[in-house]
């Protein structure tokens, strides 16, 4: 293994290594570690936030290790019953199975599908009795787990803490013991689960893992963490077109973490724009484009870039309609359901929220009625990029 190709995959993109030398042992020992990853399929999209540390894994699978990626199946069936936390609502065993279709097709993407090994938490959870649930949280204390920065906040000012959500940290643990994890990967937001996984493995005989976490992306709002629930996302499984035209619209404060967060440009050149940025020698504009060229390359191929940064030229930087539109389904329907029948928003509520930011357009016209209809032939423009001709 080169040295210089192990420094550059752990200080590049990498937030904290718990515990680093520990797994420069490991990574020098020859041995093919089990990376784990876990996902949460309440939600069955991924966006740049998660691919920081997908990168990462994809880095160690050409070292020539094993990921194991677990399908939270179990606990998405159970949800938050305490209604705190909107990202886990209670889901059928069909929905978890659409959405976690959904998510690792988009997750191979990014990660090399004939080098993971996929498991489900049912495989171990499913035969899990109360007897098995009492021994795992004898494990550790609640003062232990109100150490975590969030539990501690909300117990001071005196808001609910169910006990469902003082086992989510518990049940993750439990999947590194049951998968036997090396490495657990993900946000530094994951910290505190990750070394409650770390500590629960040394207490059952078993070697510790090393937590591996990556910074958080900031979205394209510039100010929060990129969520699709803010709606300050780029999905990396939006069209090619979407991908460039949300990338141009970073501010510039976020071009060098981009940059270096979620593609391979190297290091020198990254030393290169700083400089020129900071000398006002570059035109931000050009950093966006070639940023918004290396994303989708990566995630789709050389030609859908070229075809996506000529469209971004024509119709926003020139204000040109494009000459191929796509025919929509019937008109005659409200503005707001014609948006979701042609994915133009997710859902009538995203929808609305286009219309009364005056985001969407018809014909030249602005539309500021949830309830206007739209006629035959006319074009529908949202936002900057997506068109779509009513039939």
């Amino acid at each position: 293994m080169k040295t210089a190709n192990l420094d550059y995959i752990l200080k590049r993109g990498v937030a904290e290594i718990l515990i680093k030398e520990e797994l420069l042992e490991l990574l020098r020992s020859g041995r093919k570690l089990r990376l784990k990853e876990g996902f949460d399929p309440s939600f069955p999209d991924i966006h740049l936030g998660h691919m920081v540390a997908l990168r990462k894994l994809r880095q160690f699978q050409e070292l020539g290790h094993q990921v194991v990626l677990i399908v939270g199946d179990w606990t998405a069936q159970i949800g938050d019953p305490s209604g705190v936390s909107v990202t886990r609502p209670m889901l059928s065993a069909e929905k978890v199975k659409a959405n976690a279709e959904t998510y690792m097709k988009q997750f191979f993407k990014v990660v090399d599908k004939e080098k993971t090994e996929v498991r489900w938490q049912s495989e171990w959870f499913g035969k899990f009795t109360l007897a098995d649930v009492i021994k795992l949280t004898s494990k550790f204390t609640v003062a232990q787990f109100l150490a975590r920065e969030d539990f501690s906040a909300r117990y001071a000012a005196g808001r609910p803490i169910a006990i469902t959500e003082l086992l989510y940290p518990l049940l993750q643990a439990y999947d590194s013991l049951a998968v036997q994890a090396d490495v657990e990967f993900g946000g530094i937001d994951q910290k505190f689960n990750f070394l409650v996984g770390r500590e629960l493995q040394g207490m059952m005989g078993q070697r510790q893992q090393q937590c591996f976490m990556t910074p958080l992306l900031v979205g394209t709002d510039g100010a929060h963490k990129m969520s699709k629930s803010l709606g300050n996302y780029i999905g990396i499984d939006e069209p090619p077109g979407e991908i460039y035209g949300k990338t141009m619209s970073i501010t510039d404060s976020l071009i060098l973490q981009y940059f270096e967060l979620v593609t391979d440009v190297p290091d020198e050149e990254l030393e290169q724009f700083k400089k020129q940025m900071e000398q006002g020698t570059v035109n931000p504009m050009e950093l966006k484009k070639r940023l918004a060229r290396e994303l989708v390359t990566q995630l789709y191929d050389q030609e859908a870039a070229l075809k996506a940064g000529e469209h971004f030229e024509k119709t926003v930087q020139k204000k040109e309609t494009p000459a191929e539109i796509c025919l929509g389904t019937r008109s005659g329907c409200a503005i707001q359901d014609y948006l979701v029948e042609n994915n133009l928003a997710k859902s009538k509520g995203e929808a609305k929220r286009l219309i009364l930011q005056g985001a969407v357009d018809a014909g030249g016209q602005r539309i500021i009625d949830a309830n206007w209809i739209v006629p035959k032939d006319v074009i529908i423009r949202v936002g900057k990029r997506r068109y779509v001709r009513s039939t």
